[in-house]
Protein backbone atom coordinates (compact mmCIF):
# COMPACT_ATOMS: atom_id res chain seq x y z
CA UNK A 1 0.00 0.00 0.00
CA UNK A 2 1.36 3.39 -0.89
CA UNK A 3 1.69 6.10 2.10
CA UNK A 4 0.06 9.51 1.90
CA UNK A 5 2.96 12.24 1.75
CA UNK A 6 2.76 15.67 2.52
CA UNK A 7 1.75 17.78 -0.91
CA UNK A 8 4.80 19.52 -1.86
CA UNK A 9 4.91 23.21 -2.04
CA UNK A 10 2.95 25.07 -5.03
CA UNK A 11 3.32 28.95 -6.28
CA UNK A 12 0.48 31.08 -5.79
CA UNK A 13 -0.32 33.33 -9.05
CA UNK A 14 -3.56 35.31 -9.47
CA UNK A 15 -5.15 36.49 -11.92
CA UNK A 16 -7.30 40.01 -12.44
CA UNK A 17 -9.21 41.09 -15.50
CA UNK A 18 -10.67 44.80 -14.62
CA UNK A 19 -11.82 47.93 -17.06
CA UNK A 20 -10.42 50.12 -14.02
CA UNK A 21 -6.45 50.96 -13.50
CA UNK A 22 -7.92 51.85 -9.96
CA UNK A 23 -9.31 48.82 -9.28
CA UNK A 24 -6.02 46.85 -10.70
CA UNK A 25 -4.04 49.39 -8.56
CA UNK A 26 -6.28 47.97 -5.18
CA UNK A 27 -6.63 44.43 -6.13
CA UNK A 28 -2.85 45.06 -6.28
CA UNK A 29 -2.03 46.21 -3.30
CA UNK A 30 -4.79 44.03 -1.45
CA UNK A 31 -3.19 40.54 -2.64
CA UNK A 32 0.67 41.53 -1.39
CA UNK A 33 -0.84 42.93 1.79
CA UNK A 34 -2.73 39.12 2.37
CA UNK A 35 -0.24 36.95 0.42
CA UNK A 36 3.25 38.61 0.65
CA UNK A 37 5.35 39.94 -1.88
CA UNK A 38 4.79 39.43 -5.70
CA UNK A 39 8.10 38.14 -7.72
CA UNK A 40 6.52 38.42 -11.23
CA UNK A 41 3.45 40.71 -12.83
CA UNK A 42 2.36 40.35 -16.64
CA UNK A 43 1.96 42.90 -19.05
CA UNK A 44 -2.04 44.42 -18.85
CA UNK A 45 -3.47 42.33 -22.04
CA UNK A 46 -6.48 43.20 -23.73
CA UNK A 47 -9.28 40.71 -22.63
CA UNK A 48 -10.99 39.95 -25.94
CA UNK A 49 -11.72 35.96 -26.27
CA UNK A 50 -14.77 36.44 -24.84
CA UNK A 51 -17.63 39.00 -23.19
CA UNK A 52 -18.51 37.00 -20.50
CA UNK A 53 -17.53 39.33 -17.69
CA UNK A 54 -18.90 42.60 -19.96
CA UNK A 55 -22.71 42.37 -18.24
CA UNK A 56 -20.80 42.39 -14.85
CA UNK A 57 -18.23 44.75 -15.50
CA UNK A 58 -18.58 46.70 -18.52
CA UNK A 59 -16.93 46.71 -21.77
CA UNK A 60 -13.15 47.11 -22.30
CA UNK A 61 -11.66 44.62 -20.04
CA UNK A 62 -7.90 43.95 -19.57
CA UNK A 63 -6.46 40.85 -18.38
CA UNK A 64 -2.98 40.87 -16.26
CA UNK A 65 -1.14 38.35 -13.77
CA UNK A 66 0.73 38.45 -10.53
CA UNK A 67 2.77 35.60 -8.85
CA UNK A 68 3.64 35.53 -5.25
CA UNK A 69 7.19 34.73 -3.62
CA UNK A 70 6.01 32.90 -0.66
CA UNK A 71 4.81 29.33 -1.87
CA UNK A 72 1.54 27.80 -0.97
CA UNK A 73 -0.09 24.85 0.20
CA UNK A 74 -1.82 23.48 -2.89
CA UNK A 75 -4.40 22.44 -0.27
CA UNK A 76 -5.20 26.02 0.51
CA UNK A 77 -6.94 27.25 -2.95
CA UNK A 78 -10.09 26.75 -2.04
CA UNK A 79 -10.04 29.45 1.09
CA UNK A 80 -7.47 31.64 -0.88
CA UNK A 81 -10.41 31.65 -3.50
CA UNK A 82 -12.77 32.53 -0.95
CA UNK A 83 -10.59 35.37 0.28
CA UNK A 84 -9.82 36.84 -3.32
CA UNK A 85 -13.77 36.55 -3.59
CA UNK A 86 -14.44 38.87 -0.72
CA UNK A 87 -11.81 41.18 -1.33
CA UNK A 88 -13.59 41.91 -4.83
CA UNK A 89 -15.99 43.16 -2.77
CA UNK A 90 -14.07 45.07 -0.55
CA UNK A 91 -12.61 47.07 -4.52
CA UNK A 92 -16.10 47.30 -5.05
CA UNK A 93 -17.12 49.64 -1.81
CA UNK A 94 -13.58 51.25 -1.12
CA UNK A 95 -13.96 52.36 -4.98
CA UNK A 96 -17.84 53.76 -4.91
CA UNK A 97 -19.03 50.90 -7.48
CA UNK A 98 -22.39 49.85 -7.77
CA UNK A 99 -20.81 46.53 -9.77
CA UNK A 100 -18.57 44.39 -9.70
CA UNK A 101 -15.03 46.22 -10.92
CA UNK A 102 -12.55 43.50 -10.60
CA UNK A 103 -12.27 39.50 -10.92
CA UNK A 104 -9.57 37.88 -8.98
CA UNK A 105 -8.76 34.43 -10.04
CA UNK A 106 -6.51 32.91 -7.51
CA UNK A 107 -4.78 29.67 -9.05
CA UNK A 108 -1.51 27.92 -8.37
CA UNK A 109 1.12 26.19 -10.80
CA UNK A 110 3.51 23.64 -9.91
CA UNK A 111 6.16 21.80 -12.29
CA UNK A 112 3.78 19.77 -14.91
CA UNK A 113 0.31 21.99 -14.44
CA UNK A 114 -2.00 25.14 -13.92
CA UNK A 115 -4.80 25.23 -11.66
CA UNK A 116 -7.39 27.83 -11.25
CA UNK A 117 -10.23 28.08 -8.72
CA UNK A 118 -13.35 28.66 -9.48
CA UNK A 119 -16.80 28.56 -7.96
CA UNK A 120 -18.93 27.39 -11.50
CA UNK A 121 -19.35 23.32 -11.59
CA UNK A 122 -18.31 21.47 -14.12
CA UNK A 123 -17.96 18.08 -15.62
CA UNK A 124 -13.97 18.22 -15.45
CA UNK A 125 -13.74 20.36 -12.44
CA UNK A 126 -13.07 19.06 -8.55
CA UNK A 127 -14.83 19.87 -5.55
CA UNK A 128 -12.36 21.56 -3.13
CA UNK A 129 -14.69 22.84 -0.04
CA UNK A 130 -16.55 25.52 0.41
CA UNK A 131 -17.65 25.41 -3.28
CA UNK A 132 -15.02 26.03 -4.69
CA UNK A 133 -13.62 23.59 -7.48
CA UNK A 134 -10.22 23.01 -9.12
CA UNK A 135 -10.18 23.66 -12.73
CA UNK A 136 -6.84 22.27 -15.07
CA UNK A 137 -6.39 25.42 -17.12
CA UNK A 138 -2.63 23.98 -18.97
CA UNK A 139 0.16 21.23 -18.39
CA UNK A 140 3.60 21.93 -18.88
CA UNK A 141 6.51 20.57 -20.38
CA UNK A 142 10.00 21.74 -21.07
CA UNK A 143 9.74 24.46 -22.71
CA UNK A 144 5.94 24.08 -23.87
CA UNK A 145 2.19 24.71 -22.65
CA UNK A 146 -0.35 22.13 -23.92
CA UNK A 147 -4.05 23.05 -23.97
CA UNK A 148 -6.68 20.79 -22.81
CA UNK A 149 -9.74 20.57 -24.29
CA UNK A 150 -11.55 23.03 -21.72
CA UNK A 151 -8.88 25.33 -21.57
CA UNK A 152 -10.43 28.69 -21.54
CA UNK A 153 -10.22 30.69 -25.09
CA UNK A 154 -7.85 33.31 -23.48
CA UNK A 155 -5.38 31.16 -22.07
CA UNK A 156 -5.45 29.20 -25.10
CA UNK A 157 -4.71 32.84 -27.72
CA UNK A 158 -1.01 31.71 -26.44
CA UNK A 159 -0.69 35.21 -24.92
CA UNK A 160 0.48 34.07 -21.71
CA UNK A 161 2.38 31.47 -22.34
CA UNK A 162 5.73 32.81 -22.36
CA UNK A 163 5.04 34.47 -18.70
CA UNK A 164 3.56 31.39 -17.34
CA UNK A 165 6.64 29.66 -18.31
CA UNK A 166 9.17 32.07 -17.02
CA UNK A 167 6.82 31.97 -13.30
CA UNK A 168 7.55 27.82 -13.65
CA UNK A 169 11.48 28.38 -14.04
CA UNK A 170 11.20 30.74 -10.85
CA UNK A 171 8.82 27.96 -9.26
CA UNK A 172 11.28 25.15 -9.90
CA UNK A 173 14.15 27.03 -8.92
CA UNK A 174 12.57 27.63 -5.48
CA UNK A 175 11.89 24.10 -5.53
CA UNK A 176 15.56 23.44 -6.18
CA UNK A 177 16.72 25.84 -3.62
CA UNK A 178 14.30 24.63 -0.48
CA UNK A 179 15.54 21.35 -1.10
CA UNK A 180 18.57 21.82 -1.60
Amino acid sequence: MAEAKPFSPVKLICGLISGNPSAFAAARDGLIRIYGPIDGESPIFDFTSTDYYEKQMGPRLRRKFMSFERLIAPESLSAIKLRTNALETEIQSELKEIRRVVNIDPGYLNSASLIMATAKDFSHRVPLQSGIYAHLELLFGKDAVRCLDWTYPDFRSGRYHDWLLAVRRRYLAQIRTSSG
